[in-house]
């Protein structure tokens, strides 16, 4: 059990859970996590952290993709918007890099997750360490994390 399938499981929200073996030398967890599993990459989600430098939100972008800061910064309303440094991320989620689940963070950050997420009924994010993602659908995720906002901030 993580902080993500407890807080799910605690709103009666329906997920699926997936472990494989995660490969310490692997630096690109998302990739791994569609390959280990035989998923789809473009419905493989990562989480990542981004910063105004007064405020932290999440992003959840596809893996096939790449985080757009402009247009991440302009779905959040705020003027410019930095990756947060690994350690911050992680002391703020109480996760580690490369197992950052969006569901079950230290503190409830505003997110935003790339709109492409609402072409699948089911979407694999992180589930609270390496080797382990959840799948459930977009709109489910989206009641868990604070202050959702859908939009298109990913380049594909």
């Amino acid at each position: 059990m993580t902080p993500a399938t407890q807080m799910l499981k605690k709103r009666k929200i329906p997920f699926t859970q997936h472990e494989y073996e995660h490969d310490p030398s692997c630096q690109n967890f998302g990739q791994e996590a569609a390959d280990k599993l035989g998923l789809a990459p473009e419905q493989v989600f990562k989480t990542l952290l981004v910063t105004d430098d007064r405020d932290v939100f999440v992003a959840i972008v596809p893996v096939t993709g790449k985080l757009n800061l402009k247009r991440t910064a302009a779905a959040l309303k705020v003027k410019k918007l930095r990756m947060t440094e690994p350690k911050d991320a992680e002391r703020l989620t109480g996760y580690i890099v490369g197992g950052i689940s969006p569901v079950g963070q230290k503190k409830a950050l505003v997110t935003v997750i790339d709109s492409s997420s609402e072409a699948f009924d089911k979407i694999y994010v992180s589930g609270g360490k390496r080797g382990f993602d959840i799948g459930l659908a977009p709109k489910d995720l989206a009641s868990v994390c604070r202050q959702t906002v859908f939009s298109d901030i990913a380049e594909h």
